[in-house]
């Protein structure tokens, strides 16, 4: 992390990416600068699908599993929201760190795997 390395945090990552968790002291690693809100679209019976619009992504809209999920509820000046549902954040993207609330690696669609994948190359050659 400290050398920049990309980060993608899905679900439970985001949640451990935060710098602040809503209703809980401290933060587990601590490094991006949003608050989450843990469970807010419910339990795990309220679990849920729906296809997403993401700022990025292109090829139409992103089928997205949400399990007991975050969403952001405040985001630092250098975070940028890349989708949201029902006025929730739930994906954003800070330099290196890449989060998502919901599942990408549940459905077949790897466009949001290709898009870290292009954050790695990057990292590692630089612009191309």
């Amino acid at each position: 992390l400290d050398a920049g390395f990309p980060v993608f945090g899905t679900c439970a990552g985001m949640i451990l990416l935060a710098k602040r968790i809503k209703g809980q002291d401290g933060s587990h690693l601590g490094i991006m600068d949003i608050t989450v809100d843990r469970n807010s679209f419910g339990r795990q019976r309220e679990s849920f699908e729906v296809d997403l619009a993401i700022e990025g992504i292109e090829g139409g809209s992103f089928p997205s599993v949400f399990i007991r999920a975050p969403h952001i509820e405040k985001a630092g000046p250098k975070v940028h929201i890349l989708a949201s549902y029902a006025d929730k954040a739930v994906a954003a993207r800070q330099g290196n760190l890449l989060v998502t609330a919901f599942h990408p690696e549940l459905t077949p669609d790897l466009r949001l795997h290709e898009l870290f994948a292009d954050m790695v190359r990057q990292s590692i050659f630089g612009a191309s």
